[in-house]
């Protein structure tokens, strides 16, 4: 039996607890929040310790592995206490807000025996992993261009309060719509090796940006634009919408369908000519227990599963989890080319991490950088 502790127990923390709490080879032991409110009501109706220092929680428990569902500029603190004490790592994204801190972390965890994931769950949704597959089998050909971009209504007011209007604390779209996105990209076709013409955009924030525009330049040819939009009121749920545009037709994904549009057929794979449409219905399977979709269930089995097979083969590792950190610095780099200062070594980190890459990072910085 695998013991969880939870540190951090709003939206997320409760998502992840109620697909972890029936998960037959999982007992979560403990959870640690500050509000006063939520812990007397798990005192009250669960049977698990609770504490409002998670310091103490890892001190006074036994546990294998920790989820950590906090305000983003918690999470590397966090994820270090955890690791020291030899814990197996489930964190909500982003990874890090400094990535210096992040790529700290990933030298150190790659030296221990622990599992780490980051909660990016476009990565477990079906109809995403179906359009890998399919660019795997190079099915439309050689990319071009591509669009991803992620619509929601999450901010339609200035609120100078809370985490979201707070850069610091990871606040703006950047960080907390434009992580999934960039994310998908990367996961889909790899970081890319330049960035250009970034917009950072207010709608009603006056403190953070509501709005992201930037151009992704790839060295193999690809191009593509990244749009991200938390303060779209015509859309009653996050959407996470992905285009790709290639030399034998072309792709459309959100989380619920996959749209293939093919200049010749494809008997093999049952593919027309012309437009194709197939939902996540036709090669989805069921879950033990679904929560806000089959995807957050499967990431969290995921992790459970690389505990008990003691398998370090992460598809969303810390590893992988920085590529995103470090293109969301710099697109925050290309926007405010004379307000970022001290530059550092992100120059080089996705080239030691993908030997076979171009180096990027050299011609983003050249001289700048960003303190996070």
């Amino acid at each position: 039996m695998i013991k969880a502790g939870f540190i951090g127990f709003g939206r997320m923390g409760i998502t992840h607890f109620s697909i972890l709490n029936s998960h037959p080879d999982v007992e979560i032991v403990a959870v640690c929040d500050q509000s006063r409110m939520m812990l007397n009501i798990l005192k009250k109706y669960l049977s698990v310790a609770t504490y409002a220092d998670y310091h103490q929680m890892m001190e006074s428990e036994s546990m294998d592995c920790i989820i950590i569902s906090t305000p983003s500029d918690s999470h590397s603190e966090i994820i270090r206490t955890a690791v020291e004490n030899n814990m197996h790592v489930f964190c909500e994204k982003p990874f890090c807000l400094n990535t210096e801190d992040g790529k700290r972390i990933v030298e150190n965890i790659n030296h221990k025996s622990l599992v780490n994931q980051v909660g990016y769950v476009n990565r477990f949704n079906e109809v995403f992993e179906e359009v890998k597959k399919l660019l795997e089998q190079n099915l439309i050909g050689d990319i071009r261009y591509f669009t991803s971009e992620m619509h929601g209504a999450t901010v339609l007011k200035d609120s100078k309060s809370g985490w979201r209007s707070n850069r610091e604390t990871g606040g703006g779209c950047l960080y907390d719509f434009g992580s999934h996105c960039i994310d998908l990209v990367v996961y889909l076709l790899g970081p890319p090796d330049r960035i250009s013409g970034t917009i950072l955009q207010s709608v009603y924030s006056s403190e953070v940006e509501d709005m992201v525009s930037s151009n992704f330049i790839y060295d193999n040819g690809i191009r593509g634009s990244v749009f991200i939009n938390w303060s779209d009121e015509t859309y009653r749920k996050p959407a996470n919408i992905i285009t790709l545009f290639g030399t034998h037709g072309k792709i459309i994904a959100d989380k619920h369908a996959v749209k293939i549009y093919l200049k010749e057929s494809q008997p093999q794979q049952n593919l027309n000519k012309g437009w194709n449409t197939r939902y996540i219905t036709d090669f989805s399977k069921s879950v033990r227990m679904y929560v806000r979709g089959n995807e957050f269930t499967r990431q969290l089995d995921h992790f459970v599963s690389c505990i008990s097979g003691n398998t370090l083969n992460n598809t969303i590792g810390f590893n992988e989890a920085l590529k995103t950190d470090i293109i969301i610095k710099n697109i925050i780099i290309d926007a405010n080319p004379d307000q970022v200062k001290n530059a550092d070594s992100d120059s080089v980190l996705l080239t030691d991490m993908q030997p076979k890459a171009k180096p990027m990072w050299r011609k983003i910085l050249n001289g700048r950088g960003v303190s996070l």
